[in-house]
Formats: C-alpha cells, structure tokens, sequence
C-alpha cells in the first residue's frame, strides 16, 4: 500500500476547450423535503469546472430544484410518495451515454426505487459513479452472497461518513470494522475495488494500493449539506480526465481548502455549506498547473 502525500494538479484549461471539454455531469438526488441536497451537489460541481450539469431529481421536487440555480438544467423521474419509484430506472438509462460522470445520493432517500436505481448503475460497465449519503445506506442493504458487490460493474467511489461506513462493512465482512480509519478504508477498497472516501477529521483515501490522509479542513464544516458539496465536487473532477483516486484525493483537499478559506473569513461557528462553495475559487487557484 503506496501511502499518498502530494495532491493532484489539475491542467491549465485549453484556449479552445468548450463545455463539453470539461466534462458532463449527472446528479442523481433529492427527494420530497431534501430539494436542496442536489442542488447543492448540482452548485458545487459547477464551481468545481464542470462543463455541464444535469440533477435528475423526482418529478415532484423538480420546479423546486430547477429554481435554485440557473445553471444547471434538471430531469424529471417517475417517483412514488415523493421519492424515485423504479420506472425511473429505463428513464435514467436513456440520459447515461450524454454524461461522462454519475454521482448518486444526497438527499434521495431510501425507497424501493431507489434500489432499483442503484443497483442498475452499479451494472453499467465502466461507468464513473459516485455514491453518497442516502445511495450508501440503500448499497449496505444490498449485501450478502448476490449482493451489490456480485453486480458491480461500474467504478466506483464511495463517500461515507463513518457511520455509513459500519452499515457498509457489514453487508460486506463478518468481523467488526476495525477502529483504526485508515486500516477501514483500505480493507475495504481491497475488498470491494471502490474508490473509498471515508469522511471527517482527516478524511481517508484508499483504493486497492493507495492511501492518502487529507491536511485541510476544519470543525466548521460539521454542517448539513457540506458533503452533497463534497459529492459534486468529486463528481465534477471525475469528469476532467482524472483517475478515479486522484479525482477523490483532490476533491477532499480542496473541499477542505475552501471550508478553511470560509473559517478565516467568517469563522466556524456560522458556517454553513454554501460558504465552502464560495470559496472553491481560492482552492482551486492552490492546485493549477
């Protein structure tokens, strides 16, 4: 296990690059009472240099989401009581070979269609998907001998905080989690051949032969939303050529970054997400080439 110091750069943008240079992004999200999950996904992603973003979103929520931010452009599912109900699966499908990047999650819930949802990405082969919050604990209850891992066929990162971690260890091994964080996540990338992001103080990195302990970051961004940010923001440079690990080293540094830029200029104790996505400008401008 090659244990990761440097952060990734990212390259000087061509002078003849478009939007569809920089890559295109699919947020899968939200749910009746969590419209502001995928948005701010949606708004962190865009910050983060992504040329185009789309939220998917349940078609009860979608006014909603559309009127948040003008510059993403939104799709409406099927959903059932408010939530993704399973004939969003064939609709999802059709829009998956327009984007280069996934990233399911924040504020979608944990329905019965949701599941379906999840399970046929994961079957998508080479598919770039990332999942967060509400997509991790659908994935732990999908464990077992035919489980989430005998249908993956996508690349995957996985973003969970440590509670959504021990849910996830057991739909995968029969011992308790280990204490240690790094020793977690990188028994668990082994195990699964996922990207792991394991969230809090001093994020962890892991994938089958790398590890990478991030430096930035501060108690302030204990706040709600701060990871949907985190999701679009790695889901943005998954989409910029980047590998998969790099692509989770560099988002968590620079989501880091920003939330110290935000603690500096405002403080902790007020914090809250959007102020990370205000600063990403000033993380980005640590790590260009």
């Amino acid at each position: 296990m090659k244990n990761i110091k440097e952060v990734p750069s990212l390259v000087k943008r061509p002078a003849d690059g478009h939007k569809g240079t920089f890559g295109k992004v699919l947020l899968v999200g939200g749910c009746v009472g969590f419209s502001g999950a995928p948005a701010l996904a949606g708004r962190a992603a865009l910050r983060s240099g992504a040329g185009l973003v789309r939220i998917a979103v349940p078609q009860a929520i979608q006014p909603v989401v559309a009127a948040l931010d003008p510059c993403y452009t939104t799709i409406g599912l099927s959903d059932d009581d408010g939530q993704l109900s399973s004939k969003a699966v064939t609709e999802l499908a059709k829009h998956l070979s327009d984007n280069d990047v996934v990233a399911l999650g924040p504020g979608i819930g944990t329905g019965p269609g949701v599941k379906d949802v999840l399970l046929s990405l994961l079957a998508v082969e080479g598919l770039k998907l990332i999942i967060d919050a509400d997509g991790l604990n659908v994935l732990s209850q999908c464990g077992g001998p035919g489980g989430w891992l005998k249908k993956k066929k996508a690349a995957v990162v996985l973003t969970p905080h440590p509670g959504e971690m021990e849910r996830l260890w057991k739909s995968v091994f029969r011992e308790p989690m280990p204490d240690d964080r790094t020793e977690c996540a990188t028994r668990f990338a082994e195990k699964t051949g996922c990207v792991v992001v394991l969230k809090g103080a001093k994020t962890v990195v892991a994938d089958s032969g790398h590890i990478y302990v991030n430096t930035t970051g501060n108690p302030g961004m204990a706040t709600a939303g701060s990871g949907d940010v985190l999701t679009g923001i790695i889901a943005a440079l998954a989409g910029q050529d980047l590998a998969l690990f790099d692509t989770a080293v560099l988002g968590v540094f620079v989501h880091g970054f920003a939330g110290d830029v935000a603690s500096a200029l405002h403080g902790q104790v007020g914090m809250i997400a959007t102020d990370i996505i205000d600063n990403l400008h000033a993380a980005f401008a640590q790590v260009m080439e």
